[in-house]
């Protein structure tokens, strides 16, 4: 079922509706190349739906487990020990070459999505065979993917941690409401000039 291409549609209606996008890998042959946390509005209780008891601490780019090289189909884990970031979380799990992606650039990406209440696979365009094209910056996915693919190089795996604020927020095609999203992402082609 290719859930992120009917929620980008989604995400171009409105600014209520949000779209998704991204991904990473933790193999330990690879390099981390970049960690940033990148601010967002802090989500009210009521925006979180149900309280759920504090583990203690956020989660980090580091906690999460993602196995395969780029090209390869991740395995994403996401731990029970701590809680969803509140911000943004970009990590490069393998370095790319060559220019960082900028607004306006049309990128190929290849993605895996799992969410984060569940720890399931929501979708991949790695299992269809069927890399995704935006143009960045041009409003066709969600936040979160807008800012957290800026920069990213051609050939590079990139984990994203999308709090609900900028991914889907109140939910729908298939994404609980409040879902923090958990992206791995091999940018397949960055504009190289």
């Amino acid at each position: 079922m290719q859930i992120f291409g009917r929620i980008i549609a989604v995400a171009a209606v409105g600014a209520a509706a949000f779209g998704l996008t991204g991904c990473g890998s933790d193999d330990a042959s690879e390099t981390t190349a970049t960690s940033t946390t990148a601010a967002s509005a802090p989500r009210s209780a009521s925006a979180q739906g149900a309280p759920t008891a504090s583990k203690g601490r956020e989660c980090t780019a580091d906690d999460i487990g993602v196995t395969g090289g780029f090209g390869e189909v991740p395995e994403i884990t996401i731990p029970d020990d701590c809680d969803p970031p509140e911000q943004l979380v970009v990590k490069d799990l393998v370095p790319g070459t060559g220019p960082g992606a900028a607004a306006g650039d049309q990128l190929t990406m290849n993605y895996a999505l799992v969410t984060w209440s569940d720890k399931q696979k929501l979708d991949s365009s790695f299992d269809r065979g069927e890399p995704f094209e935006l143009a960045l910056g041009s409003g066709m996915v969600i936040p979160g993917w807008e800012q957290g693919l800026e920069g990213v190089q051609q050939g590079a795996r990139r984990l994203l941690i999308i709090p609900p604020d900028l991914g889907y927020g109140a939910g729908g095609n298939g994404v609980a409401p409040n879902e923090t999203l958990v992206f791995v992402t091999d940018a397949v082609a960055v504009p190289q000039d």
